[in-house]
């Protein structure tokens, strides 16, 4: 059976583009945070370049890692930082650094994405955690 072409905006495996970067961006800042490396290390050995999203994601949560941690850790009652999964951290940094550094994207896009890569690469609780961590932070990561 032939594969249909992808449609503007669609990546070639059926999939939204900018929902594929937001993955490509979670898998490589995990990788980076595994390995004890830089996220900008991480992404100058890839073998394949990755496209402009993933690399304003990874290179924004690394330039702004400070002030999206400390927002987070005052969101998220009960959890320390390094006390939550890897995965979580890393879904709320992208998403965070979303709220506060891309007004063009709304605030329920950046939670649902979010949420989802939570739900796909998390635990069974881990969407509710990043929804109800990121929802707390929007009046202060995205003042109106």
């Amino acid at each position: 059976m032939a594969r249909r072409p992808a449609r503007p905006g669609q990546s070639p495996l059926g999939g939204d583009e900018r929902s594929d970067s937001r993955e490509r961006a979670l898998i490589l800042l995990y990788e980076a945070e595994a390995k004890g490396a830089s996220p900008a290390e991480v992404v100058d050995g890839q073998v394949t370049r990755p496209d402009d999203l993933t690399r304003l994601l990874v290179t924004g949560v690394e330039d702004n890692l400070e002030r999206l941690d400390s927002v987070l850790g005052a969101h998220s009652k009960g959890w320390t930082l390094a006390r939550m999964a890897t995965i979580d951290r890393t879904v709320l940094r992208i998403g965070a650094f979303e709220l506060a550094c891309r007004p063009d994207v709304p605030v329920a896009v950046v939670i649902d994405e979010a949420v989802r890569l939570a739900k796909r690469f998390g635990t069974d609780d881990s969407g509710r955690f990043v929804n109800g961590v990121l929802s707390a932070t929007v009046a202060e990561l995205r003042p109106a």
